[in-house]
């Protein structure tokens, strides 16, 4: 029997915008699902609850908690799991300081987050620290591979109602700039082992030889990559293109997945930062290390440091006058693209400006063409190839458009590429070898200071694993299935390895194509173009970026799309689509209460997650309680009851109202379980008489500023006032 300490689905507290709408929703989940005795519990896998769970020794006894995601991270690998996961926060430095800062407030004594560790005891809070880091959460829980793609209610729907487009020019300005060499891609190196392996990184300078990490350990057939970025040519490239775009008349603009890649991808951020102010940093050097500085925090950080300092100021806005206008986040607030490295996150702020037909908003609050800087060639194709397309063919027409689905290699931390514990940032010239336990040299660079040296790897189960999910995706599909693969790039060529036998002994080659990220880009958006649909079967990194830039083009966001993850074990995880606009729903909630979040993503997942039970218990009320969510999702897209982005129209805790009234009338009209009818049949009439109460009471909560009692870590009471101020609806659901 189930109960809340072994409960049948998991469902995540997490972040921000979507762990608000979980205040309003999942106590609807949960009193509906109590009735086909179906227990829904929750861990904590938010940004505050990690460095809670970090951090006991330094804390009192009541606010001390479990690591929620430790936990999570063993049922993964179970067959007994089913876990809802919504999105959650992938921290930089600079939103794990104001975490902690916003934790020491509320009373919990944490330590400060080490910027320059000097002593042994900073050293291993920094290492604490750092595993909560930017990705921490999805390694650890994706232990199966992904297949993601637009739901067919929420596809016809973005067909029926089609959203905005920006109209593209063929003279439009905006480009793709990226380094023409000596970047990770230029300079990987890859290989398949034959054998179990352990291996150890070193650098062997003049003065001997430093371990940078050992004890790593590999199983046969795993396939292991070794690269580097070049710092001085990182550098050239940056001062070149500031002065390009300058010249071209465009905004300046940085794409970076400093969350994802949190090791590699800050450095280069910071990189942009020092060279965009370099004038600044060759004569107050001096100044600006006594102050704190760090570039790879951005300018928001900087300008906070030298904010007493009216020499500094002066010479930052002399150079900011002389630079490029800068793609703004916010031109209001004057939120430059280089104030904070999470605040651009490539596979969300790339998507958007193709949409927008190539514009990005300047800081005089206009738009403009834009140089859109990603200095690393692995796959920056795609969006110089998406941008090439729309210039040619004008925008894409969600109307007619078919769609893009993504399977995905991302088991076992396949491909996680630029993050700790693999990355480093070379502080002497040297080489840096990759060394197996018989000796061997795996990998070995030659590398100066201020380079970045990664590696990553792809286990032989996972990358099997994915090429079977890719052969049955495309089997239920019948369309055009694509492995994005460059065969000049040392890992894909090792994949390829992997996947043409495979698809040799099942007799299914002639069903797919192997080709490079731009011909793929290319092919897949002629495809859409003419209606029809087409699988991108991708590595980790390609997943990610894609799963945002086709929904965003097809239905506006990422946010709706179905995402579910066949774990290895048996189990099912159900993701809940992208966070990537969560802190402005939360700044609008707080200001107005008015919160805009969408959860179709959780409906979705939901209904996923009730199928899931269904076949793995045999539980055949779960089933109806999941038919019924369909049909209550259906109901959420054809009467238009998604929330509204302006205060005083219906927001998310009204969509919530809505489904929860579909569901109980299509519970209540199935025939398939007596009881289930006969139970939900008084709850479905209670909410049709209960709608101008209802709507009535949520239509009043919104206007005045909402006080959560947090950011990161709200209080409880306060976010439910919030998000559930229907007594009516309250009293209904229980």
């Amino acid at each position: 029997m189930s109960d809340q300490t072994n409960p049948d689905i998991i469902y995540t507290k997490v972040d921000e915008a979507p762990e608000l709408a979980s205040a309003s929703f999942l106590p609807i989940i949960q009193s509906f699902a109590a009735a086909a005795g179906v227990v829904v519990g929750t861990k904590d896998i938010s940004l505050a609850g990690r460095i809670i769970a970090t951090f006991p020794d330094f804390l009192t006894e009541d606010q001390r908690q479990n690591d929620d995601l430790a936990a999570l991270g063993q049922l993964v690998k179970t067959p007994e799991a089913n876990v809802i996961k919504l999105p959650n926060i992938s921290a930089s430095v600079p939103q794990l300081v104001a975490a902690v800062k916003e934790l020491q407030e509320q009373g919990f004594a944490l330590p400060d987050y080490p910027e320059s560790p000097s002593t042994d005891a900073d050293k291993e809070i920094r290492a604490r620290y750092d595993t909560i880091k930017g990705s921490a959460v999805n390694p650890v829980l994706r232990e199966g591979n992904s297949d993601r793609r637009a739901a067919k209610a929420v596809k016809k729907y973005a067909q029926d109602n089609p959203h905005r487009m920006g109209d593209w020019s063929a003279d439009s300005k905006t480009r793709v700039a990226s380094m023409s060499g000596n970047d990770f891609f230029s300079n990987e190196t890859s290989a398949t082992l034959a054998n179990e392996a352990t291996a150890k990184i070193v650098l062997e300078t003049a003065n001997g030889e430093t371990v940078l990490k050992d004890g790593i350990t590999y199983p046969a057939g795993t396939v292991v990559d070794a690269t580097f970025m070049s710092g001085a040519a990182l550098d050239a490239f940056l001062a070149d293109e500031i002065e390009k775009t300058k010249a071209e008349g465009t905004l300046f603009s940085l794409h970076m997945k400093a969350t994802m890649m949190k090791v590699s991808d800050p450095i280069i951020f910071g990189h942009a930062v020092k060279m965009w102010l370099a004038p600044v940093f060759e004569k107050f050097g001096a100044e600006l290390d006594a102050l704190g500085v760090n570039p790879n925090s951005g300018m928001g950080d900087l300008l906070a440091r030298v904010d007493g300092n009216a020499d500094i100021k002066a010479a930052i806005a002399d150079i900011t006058n002389a630079r490029p206008p800068m793609y703004m986040v916010d031109s209001d607030r004057g939120i430059t693209n280089l104030h904070v490295p999470s605040d651009v996150i490539i596979d969300a702020s790339m998507p958007a400006l193709i949409r927008a037909g190539g514009k990005g908003w300047g800081p005089d609050g206009k738009e403009a063409d834009t140089n859109c800087v990603i200095p690393d060639n692995s796959y920056a194709p795609v969006y110089d190839e998406s941008i090439k397309f729309f210039k040619e063919n004008g925008k894409l027409n969600p109307a007619t458009a078919g769609t893009v689905q993504n399977v995905g290699l991302m088991a076992q931390k396949a491909e996680e590429y630029g993050s700790h514990p693999t990355t480093f940032e070379i502080k002497e010239a040297g080489t840096v070898k990759m060394i197996l336990d018989d000796g061997s040299v795996l990998h070995s660079h030659d590398v100066q200071p201020g380079d970045i040296w990664r590696s990553a790897s792809a286990r032989k189960a996972p990358i099997e694993d994915w090429v079977n999910l890719a052969i049955d995706r495309q089997r239920a599909e019948g369309c055009q299935a694509i492995f994005w693969l460059d065969a000049n790039r040392a890992h894909d060529a090792e994949l390829i390895k992997y996947v043409t036998p495979i698809l040799e002994a099942k007799g299914v080659a002639d069903k797919f194509a192997i080709m490079a990220p731009r011909a793929a880009t290319r092919a897949s958006l002629e495809t859409i173009t003419k209606g029809d649909n087409s699988i991108a079967i991708t590595g980790n990194v390609l997943r990610d970026y894609l799963t945002d830039l086709f929904p965003i083009l097809e239905l506006a966001t990422s946010a709706k799309m179905l995402s579910i993850v066949k774990l290895m074990q048996g189990g099912g995880l159900f993701e809940t689509g992208a966070g990537g606009s969560a802190p402005k729903h939360v700044q609008q909630l707080q200001s107005e209460n008015h919160l805009r979040w969408d959860s179709l993503g959780e409906f979705c997942a939901l209904g996923e997650s009730l199928q899931f039970l269904a076949e793995t218990r045999g539980n055949e009320k779960a089933r109806v309680l999941g038919q019924a969510v369909d049909a209550a999702t259906q109901g959420i897209l054809d009467d238009n009851r998604s929330p509204s982005r302006k205060v005083g129209e219906p927001d998310n805790r009204d969509s919530h109202y809505w489904f929860a009234r579909y569901w109980a009338q299509a519970l209540a009209a199935q025939s398939d379980d007596a009881d289930l009818a006969a139970h939900f049949a008084p709850i479905a009439t209670a909410l049709v008489d209960g709608e101008a109460a209802i709507t009535s009471e949520l239509a009043a909560a919104q206007g005045p500023a909402a006080d959560l009692g947090g950011y990161f870590r709200t209080d409880d009471a306060k976010t439910a006032a919030v998000m559930r101020p229907s007594a009516t609806l309250n009293g209904i659901i229980g």
